[in-house]
């Protein structure tokens, strides 16, 4: 079984707007990042909210997700994903960890992925695009107690540093694994070059 966790506990303070709720062609951001995953063989997914988490919770309530919440609006990553493994099942073999602002990845990266676990049994599976590392990443969860304690501000730098061994770094062809939107022009290039149009607010 493949969990995700999808972090959207952040205030999107750079971006002057709340990027989980922007429009992304009929959808919302998040609406977005969570069917891509389920679309690429995601069995569940765990959405890690935060900042305007009751907001979030009503837009996906009609959405085969469940919920973590990381109460710490200031805090790093890590925390995030400390949370979000918690609430992932103990039957779950292995989980992908994805940004809520990269709407955009296709669905057949996050099977690539999977198929690539599947494959080679490596425990740590980066994607990457023209040498660059992007997300989301592939863990197997022989790693929850080192997801459940990661340092705050290495966070899962640190995991992979510590298991350099253990990493597959897989190049796939989408861009996007390492476009995020943490500026308005971002969001609205990023939009533009999905949909060929301009995003409706």
């Amino acid at each position: 079984m493949i969990s995700a966790l999808l972090l959207a506990a952040g205030q999107s303070r750079r971006m002057g707007a709340f990027k989980p709720l922007l429009p992304f062609g009929d959808k919302t951001v998040i609406e977005a990042s969570i069917d891509n995953l389920k679309a690429g063989g995601v069995e569940e997914v765990v959405v890690v909210l935060g900042h305007r988490a009751e907001e979030l919770r009503q837009r996906l309530a009609t959405r085969p997700v469940r919920f973590a919440y990381n109460t710490d609006a200031e805090s790093e990553m890590g925390v995030s994903i400390a949370r979000g493994v918690e609430q992932i099942p103990p039957n779950a073999t292995a989980v992908l960890i994805a940004l809520a602002d990269q709407p955009a990845i296709p669905s057949n990266i996050i099977n690539v992925l999977i198929e690539e676990r599947d494959r080679t049994g490596a425990p740590l599976i980066i994607p990457t695009y023209e040498g660059r590392g992007g997300h989301p990443v592939l863990i197997d969860l022989s790693f929850r107690d080192a997801l459940a304690t990661l340092n705050s501000q290495r966070g899962l730098r640190g995991l992979f540093e510590t298991h350099k061994a253990s990493i597959l770094r897989l190049p796939v062809a989408s861009p996007y694994i390492v476009r995020d939107m943490d500026t308005w022009d971002d969001y609205r290039a990023l939009h533009v070059e999905v949909f060929g149009s301009e995003p409706l607010n």
